[in-house]
């Protein structure tokens, strides 16, 4: 009998970081050719939580986003509604589920999911408002829209960033990177990513409530450092843990694209959290499990006694298997990013893939290490051909050769800064043979959230809780930041020649 090309389910589990971190992925159906489908790739574990789904309820809350309101509807991505809607935090399913992760290692004592479990089951209806917030102050801008820190009220500890963007303001191209960001988000479960919260739809506005990272960003702490540069062991700290965040993103077939110390920010434990994810796209994974060889003591003896005491050893080849998710298949021509950061081949505008991810990496370690990224000149126009130039990469005469572990770390940046991306290093085997480069050796990757952070976070966070609790604890710090005045923060009405224009403050 001939079989079916379709052959029979087959299931693996595979730890991807390590038992530590608790991620599974599960392959339940092999299609034609051996190809995985799409949408079976890196199911998450079955959260243990009551699955229930918090609709949220009609009110007659009205946060004053109605002077800034429009009545008319759009066909845009996401549907506007009328200016007096009920602003709610809503876990409905297909965006969102409020039991999302909670069964994970990494957030079983997470107080942040637990505090709203808590107030939705004090709301009289079951769901949690957009008045269980307290807007503390203006945190941040992006491409997008502005970022503030909230916190859910009688619960202090329960601090969130609420991303708020004006889609009235916004092209359809920003629009469809609004979307995809909220997409990434609502499919990310890692400790290295930030937690989707809730997604908030609101007239013209979408609200994400994501996590509160107050350590900032990497790129202000670079600032701070002596030299504006960071030792090689922090460079080492920093690096182990953005590639295995880069790993699990590349694992479900998202594509970064938007990789800088600007997008790393800091939590209060002193690890880090990539942000901002509206330039991301998809693509296909077909994971692989591949040989690898090391050779291996099989034996050991000690020759005849002498003073210079010879062992001699021999050796065997020994094989092992690696799991490999890269998406080696991703295309796009779309030219977005940091230009300090652009591959050569997404400049040329001949397309590229996955690669870019791990250029950018390279100029990433660079710029850790010296301060600067390397193909930086005069002007946009010249950076952008120092990147595509020829010329080999030279790195700063001034360079601390003694320091431990520059030369590795140095060897691992003219791998991925490599103009050709098929002999870029990552570009075929992804995280799976970065982590072998002898820049990362020693790492025990299953318990790297375990690692101690660099004492250059260490003495950031000591100064940034004791600066945070005086600012908050001030009255009028605390009465500054109301809902009623976030549309008018957002952007002011201008008149001009009769008619109203807005305009960003």
């Amino acid at each position: 009998m001939k079989k079916s090309p379709e052959i029979a389910c087959s299931k693996f589990r595979v730890v991807l970081f390590g038992g530590a971190l608790g991620l599974t992925i599960h392959y339940t159906t092999l299609m034609n050719h051996g190809r995985f489908s799409t949408n079976l790739i890196l199911r998450p574990q079955q959260p243990t939580m009551d699955e229930e789904t918090l609709f949220p309820s009609d009110t007659d809350l009205d946060l004053s986003f109605n002077s800034c309101a429009s009545n008319t509807s759009t066909d845009r991505t996401f549907t506007s509604s009328s200016a007096r809607s009920s602003l709610t935090l809503s876990f409905k399913g297909s965006r969102l589920s409020s039991s999302a992760g909670t069964g994970r290692p990494h957030r079983k004592s997470d107080p942040h999911w637990t505090a709203i479990k808590a107030a939705t089951n004090l709301s009289s209806d079951g769901s949690l408002h957009l008045r269980h917030l307290k807007l503390i102050r203006h945190i941040g801008s992006g491409n997008l829209g502005r970022v503030f820190l909230c916190r859910l009220k009688d619960y202090d500890g329960a601090n969130f960033a609420l991303k708020v963007v004006d889609k009235d303001v916004l092209t359809a191209k920003k629009l469809s990177q609004v979307q995809m960001e909220a997409q990434v988000l609502s499919m990310v479960d890692h400790p290295f990513l930030p937690t989707l919260y809730a997604h908030l739809e609101v007239s013209h506005y979408s609200c994400l409530l994501i996590d509160y990272c107050p350590g900032g960003d990497l790129h202000s702490l670079l600032r701070k450092q002596p030299e504006n540069r960071f030792r090689v062991e922090a460079v080492r700290f920093f690096a182990a843990e953005v590639l295995v965040a880069l790993e699990y993103l590349h694992a479900i077939g998202v594509v970064y694209r938007d990789l800088k110390p600007e997008n790393v920010l800091i939590r209060d434990d002193g690890h880090i959290m990539l942000s901002d994810f509206d330039l991301c796209f998809k693509a296909d994974v077909v994971p692989t499990l591949e040989k690898r060889f090391e050779p291996t003591v099989v034996q050991s003896t000690k020759n005849q006694p002498s003073c210079l005491g010879t062992v001699s050893r021999r050796y065997e080849m020994t094989e092992t298997a690696e799991f490999v998710a890269e998406p080696t298949a991703a295309f796009s021509k779309s030219c977005v990013g940091t230009h300090e950061y652009l591959a050569p081949e997404l400049v040329s505008g001949n397309g590229h893939g996955n690669g870019v991810d791990w250029w950018a990496f390279g100029v990433f370690l660079f710029e850790l290490l010296y301060g600067h990224t390397p193909f930086r000149g005069g002007t946009k126009e010249t950076t952008l051909r120092n990147i595509v130039s020829s010329k080999p990469l030279k790195f700063p005469e001034w360079d601390v050769a003694e320091e431990e572990g520059m030369a590795e770390v140095r060897d691992l940046i003219q791998r991925l800064l490599v103009k050709d991306p098929r002999r870029r290093l990552g570009c075929t085997k992804g995280a799976t043979e970065i982590k072998q480069h002898p820049f990362f050796q020693g790492i025990k990757w299953p318990l790297i959230r375990t690692y101690r952070p660099p004492e250059e976070v260490r003495g950031l966070l000591v100064r940034k809780a004791t600066t945070h609790v005086n600012r908050i604890s001030s009255r009028r710090r605390r009465t500054r930041w109301t809902w009623k005045y976030l549309s008018h923060f957002i952007f002011t009405t201008s008149t001009k020649n009769g008619s109203k224009s807005k305009k960003w403050i």
